[in-house]
């Protein structure tokens, strides 16, 4: 979807082909600028600190500081300046893509799964969602369901609104999509997911959704 304003884009990926390839599809999307790129994780802070992207989007395995470590000191709440985070890697392991969105990445991607949701995902990290490759997303979220042993945390006070919205958040819907389901507006939607956000202490939808399945919340009704 097209937001209508033009989205600063710093890629950072140790091979050049790839650099090459992730710049000619992002150029493609019409309003998406890559004022930048990084061929390494040193780098790529640096640029990111000069260039003030909105997005950055940044592989795991790099020299001298790895995607992880450079999506930990972007998002921390800290940080002397801050952007979105899209990893996109070629290892589909667990460890990277729980580590990940712990450091706050608002995407996580292989690198196989085509130029439309890469495009998607830098979109959806300005708008202040977060997408995951499919392959990924189902064995990640049943996973952090499992969780720890033992029963739950007690929940925080959500609102039987923001339950609801939180079980369709888990479902992997969109903002647009969960109005339409509760007869509400995107802006309305927004505003909820803030609140619950900050209850939740998630850094994105990422981590409520993970809240929802860790406390096996369904739709009411």
């Amino acid at each position: 979807m097209n937001t209508g304003r033009r989205v600063r884009v710093l890629i950072a990926d140790d091979q050049e082909t790839v650099r090459f390839g992730f710049r000619t599809i992002l150029r493609a999307a019409g309003d998406i600028d890559v004022v930048g790129e990084a061929g390494d994780g040193e780098e790529a802070l640096r640029l990111a600190a000069a260039l003030r992207p909105d997005v950055v989007v940044a592989d795991i395995r790099m020299p001298r500081m790895d995607g992880l470590e450079l999506t930990r000191r972007l998002c921390a709440a800290d940080a002397p300046f801050t952007a979105r985070v899209v990893v996109v890697t070629t290892y589909d392991l667990d460890a990277y893509v729980h580590t990940a969105l712990r450091h706050g990445a608002s995407g996580f991607l292989l690198k196989h799964s085509g130029p439309a949701l890469l495009t998607e995902a830098v979109r959806a990290a300005v708008a202040g969602d977060a997408l995951i490759s499919p392959a990924v997303t189902v064995r990640l979220l049943r996973e952090l369901s499992a969780g720890r042993p033992g029963p739950p945390p007690a929940r925080p006070p959500l609102s039987d609104r923001e339950l609801d919205i939180v079980a369709l958040v888990a479902e992997g819907l969109t903002n647009p999509e969960i109005g339409a389901r509760l007869y509400i507006t995107p802006g309305t939607v927004k505003t909820h997911l803030t609140s619950i956000q900050r209850k939740l202490g998630a850094r994105n939808r990422v981590g409520v959704a993970a809240w929802s399945w860790q406390h096996r919340l369904g739709r009411r009704g």
